[in-house]
């Protein structure tokens, strides 16, 4: 499926920063780049990077004189999505964890797993099967706590959002991850385009290493699986942030659109419809044919 993303980020300088930004789209074999384009205005000293780890990709801005900055990317991406047998299969033990999924069963700074992990095991301990075990969380965090624009900060952490019930899509992810990880599932978080989610805005959600691969949760139930296109993965939001500011600069005004390219038939895939499947945004091979 081919979607036409597009960002623009505005600020205000105070004096000469740094920005780390993280908009790009990312291009693996489920998720290829057809084309894309970053603007920024002043011109200034910029430098594009990625990180072994994750795929991200990264832009690090120079602010220098400037006082106003602006920065536009849009790219059309296409992304291979599949839906997957999940129920039924055995728990895979830590011992024989793939190791690239070993950094996910620890806490971080915003999913403090240790810190919920009598709420887990109390909740969801007595569920056997592990996919099951993730949809009884995903339903638990969507019934009882409360989706609210502003009602959080970038302080906020999971074990806030328990106490608080509220929170936004980066809340939501945290706590589906630190609930996971409490009961031994690794969990990571996804920051990305979303298709079809009201207002327009960059979206977070959280994938489990399931029978082998990386499926994907919202908690939110806002946007179809089928229709995010990955920029950040990591332990957290701090991984993944879309902007990390060193020094004296200040946002105005994000502008987020995610739409079908032209041609495009789309069949939106709601995770909470699925009966024993999940939806893995890494498992197919984009295709490439026109």
């Amino acid at each position: 499926m081919r979607f036409d993303v597009s960002s623009r980020l505005e600020y205000v300088v105070k004096f000469p920063s740094t920005l780390i930004l993280n908009i790009h789209a990312q291009n693996n074999v489920s998720q290829l780049i057809l084309d894309e384009r970053l603007t920024i205005t002043p011109e200034i000293a910029t430098e594009e990077f990625s990180l072994e780890e994750g795929g991200s990709r990264f832009v690090r801005l120079e602010t220098g004189t400037a006082q106003n900055l602006t920065v536009e990317y849009a790219a059309r991406v296409d992304c291979a999505t599949e839906v997957v047998q999940a129920k039924g299969s055995d728990p895979t033990s830590i011992a024989e964890l793939d190791r690239r999924a070993i950094p996910f069963l620890f806490p971080s700074r915003y999913c403090q797993s240790d810190r919920l992990g009598k709420l887990a095991w109390d909740l969801f301990g007595r569920i056997a099967d592990p996919y099951e075990k993730v949809v009884a969380i995903d339903k638990w965090i969507h019934a009882n706590v409360e989706y609210a624009l502003g009602s959080t900060d970038s302080e906020t952490s999971a074990y806030d959002t328990v106490v608080q019930r509220r929170g936004v899509c980066r809340d939501f992810a945290h706590l589906g991850i630190a609930l996971c990880r409490a009961v031994n599932i690794p969990a990571r978080y996804f920051s990305g385009y979303a298709y079809q989610l009201t207002p327009p805005d960059f979206h977070a959600c959280f994938e489990c290493y399931l029978a082998g691969q990386w499926m994907v949760f919202d908690a939110t139930r806002l946007v179809p699986l089928n229709g995010l296109v990955r920029i950040g993965t990591g332990r957290d939001a701090a991984d993944a942030a879309v902007a990390s500011i060193f020094g004296g600069v200040q946002g105005t005004k994000i502008t987020v659109d995610c739409r079908l390219s032209p041609g495009q038939k789309f069949v939106a895939v709601h995770g909470h419809q699925l009966q024993g499947r999940g939806v893995s945004l890494e498992s197919g091979n984009v295709k490439t044919s026109n």
